[in-house]
């Protein structure tokens, strides 16, 4: 019999990309997404696995709701993408944040130990939960100083995660991700902004890309890959926290640079910078060492950082010519 995995925030980059890898390896999906007028399957779509996957309305914040959707599910395998992930929004919503981000995850963990605590649980925590680093690279035992409502969020859930794994013996894993993008990832993160701003600056779309702080560094690699991790954290006989990164750092100007030659333009003629995109509390480097998930999981990265930018330029490239063509964007990943 195939196995069931139940993944939250479904619908966006990361959920997609492990709705599909689990699909390839017979995995009956079950997709949670936050109840709304109208539910965004853009990404389930582009991958063309919309119709696979079955969807149900999932609420971090309403403990009944998780645990009657756990019940009537039977999941082996639970994956908890979902959160309020965006940096920015987090300063603007700290509260919001806090309870979906992190108060939620400790519902959902509850809920899995009431209904059947020997479902395996992944928890998606983030290199942001390191912040003003204490050294670098980063490892599973460097201090945590997180620098936003969203770090201080994820760490309350990763530590939540830990406790539930120690006090009664869940197979709870969290994987702590740094950066990592697709032609999937949002037009919020900046990512995603430079490649889609060079883009529609070829198709003479729009004349400028506004940006914040170029000299911040981070440790990109590729979304698709990174859900390889993810899968085989929960795979293991033992229940252990994984640093998932490439080992390599690049500034934001290094990726606006290099998007921009993929574009075949002059990134300087075009790209200004704007205090008012800086975060209050910034966080200026950061850098993994992945040596665990390498000699454990038998994983690390197959993409440069060249090729991912190149990626996601391509891929909005194509967007933009669309565009330019019919006068109206194509099915957006928004």
């Amino acid at each position: 019999m195939s196995s069931t995995a139940l993944i939250t925030g479904i619908t966006g980059q990361d959920g997609a990309y492990l709705a599909q890898l689990l699909l390839e390896k017979g995995y009956r999906v079950v997709g949670a997404f936050r109840r709304a007028s109208m539910v965004n399957t853009a990404r389930l779509d582009a991958l063309g696995i919309a119709e696979h996957v079955e969807l149900v309305p999932f609420d971090l914040t309403d403990h009944g709701n998780m645990r009657r959707v756990i019940e009537a599910v039977a999941p082996d395998e639970v994956y908890n993408l979902a959160a309020q992930s965006f940096v920015g929004v987090s300063f603007e919503q700290p509260v919001t944040t806090g309870e979906i981000t992190g108060v939620g995850v400790v519902r959902l963990l509850e809920a899995i130990r009431e209904v059947n605590p020997e479902i395996r649980f992944y928890q998606a925590s983030t290199s942001e939960m390191f912040g003003k680093a204490r050294e670098t690279p980063q490892n599973e035992t460097t201090p945590f100083h997180p620098r936003s409502p969203y770090a201080a969020s994820k760490l309350y859930a990763h530590w939540t995660a830990v406790n539930y794994r120690e006090a009664y013996g869940m197979h709870a894993s969290s994987g702590i991700l740094f950066n990592h993008e697709s032609p999937l990832r949002g037009v919020e993160f900046v990512t995603r902004k430079i490649s889609l701003g060079a883009a529609r600056i070829k198709y003479g779309l729009q004349e400028k890309l506004t940006l914040g702080n170029l000299e911040a560094r981070r440790d990109w690699g590729y979304a698709k890959e990174y859900v390889e991790a993810m899968w085989l954290m929960l795979q293991q006989p033992e229940a252990e926290d994984y640093v998932v990164a490439t080992g390599e750092s690049h500034s934001v100007r290094e990726f606006v640079e290099t998007a921009f030659e993929v574009a075949g333009l002059d990134w300087e003629r075009y790209v200004v910078t704007d205090p008012a995109f800086l975060r209050p509390a910034e966080v200026d480097f950061l850098l993994g060492d992945p040596s665990k998930a390498k000699s454990k999981l038998g994983w690390e990265p197959r993409t440069t950082f060249r090729e991912l930018v190149e990626i996601m330029v391509e891929a909005d490239l194509r967007r933009a010519a669309f565009e330019a063509r019919h006068g109206r964007e194509m099915l957006e990943i928004r």
